[in-house]
């Protein structure tokens, strides 16, 4: 059996490509525009102080006010990032670029940083983290390939490579990852038994951990490739049958084990009592005709496959 991932048409249009943004170092600016608001502070102050008629004066205090402000609307594009930490800006409305160095930066006041996943992060910063991240998706019931009803869910391991196409192409690129994760377990899931089919297929759920495993982690990213999200891994963590059907399930089991391992206790014990009856009569310990070997066999096998302990009888009659 072999299963294609399913692309479900969203790897035609990518969307926003991503634009790199190198921004200007922060420590010229760092000295640049306290200067600024220094020197319009001077200007308010001699304006103020220093000049006598009054259209100067006003002017002057006018000017020095003006570049105060446009020095503290500088000292908005200050920006820190740490490694693997990226900024997405937008200038009135229009996609002006991506940080992704770490470092210390100045870059155009006006712009915006957007990311809006970070509520569902619980993140205050707006900046998006190209780190390694877990989802591990809440248990939910699917049916197998068999149309039993299973308990399953996933552990993905993923991280943001394309960070316009994280803010951009989707809505919120977590609860899309999310979303994406469920519709690709149904679909893998339906695919495979929970346990090894009656018909012989050696794959199922349960016992071909890393096929299934490499099959979710490509239907995962055929679908999460829009939203610049590279899937590093995709794991099954929980696997067990729905409680309607887990007692049914258990017993049928249970049956089956039992079954095998009766099957192994009599290819043993007849194994046992032919190799007694073989030396009995190689060694000539005792002459037993027909009738004598039947109910020594009858009682080695009893022995031998009962689930008690045999109670020994001594007979101090006559064998023959």
């Amino acid at each position: 059996m072999v299963v294609q991932p399913n692309d479900c048409g969203l790897g035609k249009d990518r969307g926003i490509e991503e634009k790199k943004l190198r921004g200007k170092s922060g420590w010229g600016m760092l000295i640049v525009v306290p200067a600024v608001m220094l020197a319009g502070l001077g200007m308010f102050i001699a304006g103020a102080i220093l000049v006598d008629a009054i259209p100067p004066m006003v002017a002057a205090m006018i000017c020095g006010m003006l570049t105060f402000i446009a020095g503290l609307i500088l000292t908005g594009g200050f920006k820190t990032l740490q490694p693997n930490e990226a900024y997405v800006f937008t200038l009135f409305g229009k996609y002006y670029g991506s940080l992704s160095r770490e470092g210390f930066f100045w870059v155009n006041p006006f712009c915006s940083a957007v990311n809006p996943a970070r509520v569902s992060l619980g993140a205050s910063s707006k900046k998006l983290s190209l780190k390694a991240m877990t989802l591990n998706n809440e248990k939910q019931k699917v049916n197998d390939e068999e149309g039993n009803p299973i308990e399953i869910s996933v552990v993905v391991i993923w991280r943001i490579v394309n960070t316009a196409r994280a803010v951009f192409n989707v809505d919120n690129y977590m609860a899309y990852l999310s979303t994406q994760c469920d519709a690709a377990i149904r679909q893998v899931a339906r695919q495979y038994p929970y346990d090894v089919s009656s018909n012989g297929d050696e794959k199922s759920l349960r016992g071909s951990a890393q096929e299934v495993a490499d099959i979710l982690k490509g239907e995962i990213q055929a679908r999460t490739d829009i939203a610049g999200i590279e899937i590093l891994e995709a794991r099954i963590s929980h696997l067990a049958y729905a409680p309607e059907i887990a007692a049914a399930m258990l017993q049928r089991q249970q049956a089956s084990a039992i079954i095998a391992a009766r099957q192994k206790i009599v290819e043993g014990a007849v194994s046992m009592v032919k190799m007694a009856l073989e030396k009995l009569s190689d060694e000539e310990i005792v002459t037993l005709d027909d009738d004598k070997k039947a109910q020594m066999v009858s009682n080695l096998l009893v022995v031998l496959c009962g689930n008690k302990d045999a109670q020994p009888i001594v007979n101090s009659g006559s064998v023959g």
